[in-house]
């Protein structure tokens, strides 16, 4: 597998992006201001990630997504590791993420890849998202705020 920076040339992977955040819409106004990475297995993308720079020497991971067929190979966590890696060789010393409280996996994924919790935007995706959200059997209101030190 190889993860290499989007080409400007290339159709956006919405199939992909809007795995990882439902709302269209949001996705394509961050996606203009961040860089997006892709995996790619056999030709085919197979997982994305978009890193957006959002403070100085911060930068934040905002979408990270890999085909359903694809999950359960690590493919995730090489995503994760990637991004921490270009933010690192970009210089920037606090790389963040945010994810729904209903995401499980995605908590467990974060922590792994070494960040720690540091706070809680209380019913954010009711804000943002006027769709309702489950994961898990859990309604998704809440994003839990993830930062690791570089």
């Amino acid at each position: 597998m190889i993860i290499r920076k989007r080409k400007t040339d290339e159709d956006l992977p919405m199939e992909l992006l809007l795995l990882a955040d439902p709302s269209e819409e949001i996705v394509k106004e961050y996606i203009t201001r961040g860089e997006c990475f892709v995996a790619e297995l056999e030709q085919k993308m197979v997982g994305v990630y978009v890193l957006l720079h959002t403070r100085p020497e911060t930068i934040e991971l905002v979408n990270v997504a890999v085909a359903e067929e694809m999950h359960g190979r690590g493919i995730g966590k090489q995503l994760v590791m990637d991004a921490i890696k270009v933010a690192r060789s970009k210089g920037y010393k606090t790389i963040e993420v945010g994810t729904g409280n209903s995401g499980i996996g995605q908590l467990a994924l974060y922590q792994k890849c070494g960040f720690r919790m540091v706070g809680v935007d209380m019913d954010f995706f009711i804000r943002h998202y006027s769709e309702e959200i489950y994961e898990n059997g859990i309604q998704c209101r809440d994003m839990i705020r993830l930062a690791q030190d570089l």
